[in-house]
């Protein structure tokens, strides 16, 4: 059992501003409502928010500027609004995932990363239920934090985002995992650094007692050491070398775990699990649970049933001896160069969409000898193009239909066909998943047409 910071919680009467009636700041309404609170919950959108579901005593206000927050003893924004618009992080301002951690009774798990935080969340879970835990993920995945509050758990497994940590104060999860930094969202943070320095808040407040999972192959990760008082377990290749006492790295198809009572190993060729990058997820995530002393060994037994996610390097379609994967999900460049290295066929490569501001000049090494022709669609098209001069032939394509479309004529048995943007969906699309869904239904028409 956790020890709650009952201090500086929600308390009867207390006026409590909410900015924004999505998902989590409806729930942060709701909850704030529930200790006693006057809260007004503003959203500059006129329709913004599924009114039904929020407690009576909240007051509404749509369509209208956010009002002065001095005139409030707690704000809570939520986490797609910039902190400029509020005044900036201070003592006074909750995000939902601290506000959560000072409820919540159980040892918490947060999980930080630029990219597969939804992956090793969704791992942690299963292996804590296959080990007869109850374990809950919410956060950044769309189920609010507040949501766990009240809820039959012995762990609390949170994602949290840059946009969620850089209000936090005293956010100490039991068990931090950071996978790794590369440049995203700076179109919010405005340069790498402060981007890095928001990811490395998940550490900073942790107490001696806790435990931090860092990635040792990642220099902007492991130098997240110097900034936590935590326990440091170590995952990944540098961890051969280490002498750390508790650490793990993949070794062909398994895991290898170095803990106190000596090594492990787990194998990871019954999983759905098929990337290098899953693996390195696998090891984090069973670090993580050595951490909360749960039996690894029988929690591991969990891996062969553990469904991936969709849209994250998943295949979708084998036509002609052509595999046809979807990583939608890759919407930063850090994502799309691990695809592209974790392949073992000779690839076509769909990319572009709405660019972040961010360089895509690593992308150049990544497909050298390993794509035979990149597909390039959205605004970024030409940018991608530019980047990839002398590396590999391209080709422009007028949306992901044209792209596909142009793939099948292309592709050889044994290739494969792998849509891996490195750039936001929303030029074309209103998410990564739609983008995903209409890639997919596009392999569907090739058959459908090929039958007419």
């Amino acid at each position: 059992m956790r020890i709650v910071n009952q201090k500086d919680v929600i308390a009867n009467g207390d006026r409590v501003l909410v900015l924004g009636l999505g998902r989590s700041g409806r729930s942060a309404a709701n909850f704030c409502a529930e200790q006693g609170a006057r809260v007004v919950a503003v959203d500059e959108a006129e329709g913004a928010g599924e009114l039904e579901s929020l407690h009576e005593a909240v007051e509404v206000r749509r369509g209208e500027p956010f009002p002065d927050s001095g005139n409030f003893d707690w704000v809570i924004p939520s986490p797609g609004i910039p902190s400029r618009r509020y005044g900036g992080p201070g003592p006074r301002v909750l995000g939902d995932i601290e506000l959560a951690a000072r409820t919540l009774c159980v040892p918490i798990v947060a999980v930080t990363g630029t990219n597969g935080k939804t992956t090793t969340v969704a791992l942690l879970e299963a292996l804590l239920r296959h080990a007869g835990l109850r374990a809950a993920v919410a956060g950044n995945v769309g189920r609010p934090a507040l949501s766990l509050v009240g809820e039959p758990l012995d762990v609390a497994i949170l994602e949290v985002s840059s946009f969620q940590l850089e209000i936090t104060q005293c956010f100490a999860p039991e068990v931090s995992v950071v996978l790794n930094v590369a440049a995203d969202h700076l179109d919010r943070h405005g340069d790498l650094e402060a981007y890095t320095a928001a990811k490395r808040r998940l550490v900073e407040a942790q107490t001696p007692e806790a435990t931090c999972v860092l990635n040792a192959d990642d220099p902007t990760v492991a130098a997240f050491a110097n900034a936590t008082r935590a326990k440091v377990s170590w995952f990944g290749a540098a961890s051969r070398t280490t002498d750390a006492a508790r650490a793990a790295w993949v070794d062909g198809n398994a895991v290898v775990l170095r803990l106190p009572g000596g090594e492990q190993r787990i194998r990871l060729d019954g999983s759905p699990l098929s990337h290098r990058h899953d693996f390195s997820n696998a090891a984090a995530a069973l670090l993580a649970l050595a951490a909360l002393e749960v039996d690894v060994s029988k929690a591991a037994g969990g891996l062969k049933d553990f469904v991936g996610l969709p849209h994250r390097c998943r295949p979708v379609a084998l036509r002609a001896g052509v595999s046809w994967i979807d990583d939608s999900k890759a919407t930063n460049v850090a994502a799309a160069e691990a695809a592209l290295r974790g392949s073992d066929r000779p690839l076509l490569w769909i990319a572009g969409g709405r660019g972040k501001g961010l360089d895509f000049a690593p992308l150049a090494a990544a497909a050298r000898g390993r794509v035979r022709r990149a597909l390039l669609i959205g605004e970024s098209a030409r940018e991608i193009e530019t980047s990839l001069a002398g590396t590999c032939p391209t080709l422009r394509c007028e949306n992901l239909d044209a792209a596909v479309r142009a793939a099948a004529d292309e592709a050889r048995p044994g290739d494969a066909v792998l849509l891996s943007p490195a750039c936001a969906s929303f030029d074309q699309f209103r998410s990564y998943a739609e983008r995903g869904e209409s890639f997919q239904r596009a392999i569907a028409a090739l058959d459908e047409g090929a039958g007419a």
